[in-house]
């Protein structure tokens, strides 16, 4: 989706629905979650692959029952959001960190069907606790696949001094016996033809110990739910690679299984003038769309355009006390006032599991809602949740 006049989203997010909810809150469309997870159906169908939910970018649980229909299980970054799989979604757990401490993979390992490591020297501290467990759990190393086309240095994993994968050198010195597959992620929001290039590179430095391996994880990052997706590209990448190779193909999406299913719904408190109309909302780039400063990026808004392109421009403030925590500029039809919605598309992944209370800024609500049973409210977020997580 390109352009900034979503006029089209009203059929999923009809005024009659964002103009009804509380503000702010995430509100989650069930239906459209359900066409992404049926394209990711189709892709395992097709392919026998195993399908993960990237916990990282989406973990509402209360989702989780419809997920479990399509997908084998979750990904998880940590003991805690492995626990969260193991508890809540009730199928494979894979678990892949960056580093972990004794309690980490203790709780991991209790956990996990599924534990990759980020160096040799962590798989050799913790082979001999793993061999002991009464629990068994497969071994994966994640490697630096040597190819990446991610623009954003913040989202790649593959510039040069990256802490992410193993390379060549170290795994050519190691003593591979007790692993069982290898994993690799590079893209970020990208096509299968980036894959494709990943991919060439991946071989060329590991087709060797390929062979050797039970399953290769291909990471996250594959955008297969976005409406140009070459799906059947993927297809044919995957069973290609899979006759080649002998091996299971795994894959983690996260940003895929929520892509355009969510939006984050703010009303305007306030309209203030310092050179510029001011527009100040009931949300916060600072604190529930932290992504808008750190990549940077400007969400797209229902019915809003750039800054002159329509008749009305504003420059939309967040609730913080933070001088940056601005949105962006855009403009309007219609003059803004208070009380007016503004509709921030696409915010279901990624953007839901970073908000924060930051400043006592109040959480927003999370909303599922479906055509055949409507709105509902999941959580309300209030003073305790801010006050427990301090002491």
């Amino acid at each position: 989706m390109q352009k900034d006049f979503y006029t089209g989203e009203r059929k999923n997010f009809p005024l009659s629905l964002t103009d009804s909810v509380e503000t702010p809150c995430f509100l989650v469309n069930e239906d459209l979650l359900i066409k992404n997870l049926e394209i990711l159906g189709e892709l395992k169908r097709r392919t026998g692959s195993k399908v993960l939910l990237a916990l990282k970018a989406f973990a509402m649980h209360s989702t989780f029952p419809t997920i479990r229909r399509y997908l084998d299980g979750t990904c998880a970054s940590g003991p805690m959001e492995a626990r969260l799989g193991y508890e809540k979604f009730g199928k494979e757990v894979h678990t892949s960190a960056v580093a972990y401490s004794y309690k980490d993979i203790n709780e991991s390992i209790k956990y996990s069907d599924v534990l990759i490591f980020n160096s040799i020297a962590q798989w050799k501290k913790y082979k001999p606790m793993l061999l002991g467990s009464k629990r068994k759990v497969e071994i994966g190393l994640r490697v630096n696949p040597g190819w990446s086309e991610v623009k954003t240095d913040l989202y790649n994993p593959v510039i040069p001094g990256s802490r992410l994968g193993i390379s060549l050198h170290d795994i050519r010195n190691a003593d591979l016996e007790g692993i069982d597959g290898l994993h690799f992620h590079a893209l970020c929001e990208q096509n299968a033809d980036v894959l494709v290039r990943v991919l060439k590179s991946f071989e060329r430095l590991y087709s060797e110990y390929i062979p050797r391996m039970k399953w290769i994880n291909f990471g996250g990052g594959h955008h297969i739910t976005r409406d140009d997706y070459d799906l059947d590209l993927l297809v044919n990448t995957i069973n290609k690679f899979k006759k080649k190779y002998g091996v299971q193909v795994h894959l983690e999406p996260g940003e895929a299984v929520a892509l355009n299913c969510g939006v984050l719904v703010s009303s305007v408190l306030d309209v203030v003038h310092n050179g510029v109309d001011i527009a100040i909302l009931d949300t916060s780039a600072e604190a529930h769309m932290p992504d808008v400063l750190a990549q940077p990026y400007r969400p797209n808004i229902i019915g809003a355009g750039r800054p002159k392109e329509l008749k009305h421009t504003y420059r939309l403030g967040g609730l913080t006390c933070l001088a940056g925590d601005i949105i962006g500029d855009y403009s309007f039809a219609k003059e803004l006032h208070p009380g007016d919605r503004i509709v921030f598309l696409d915010m279901a992944h990624y953007t839901m599991v970073k908000a924060t209370t930051f400043n006592g800024v109040r959480h927003p609500s999370i909303i599922l809602y479906n055509k055949q049973k409507g709105a509902k409210v999941i959580r309300r977020f209030g003073y305790k949740d801010y006050k427990d997580r301090l002491s």
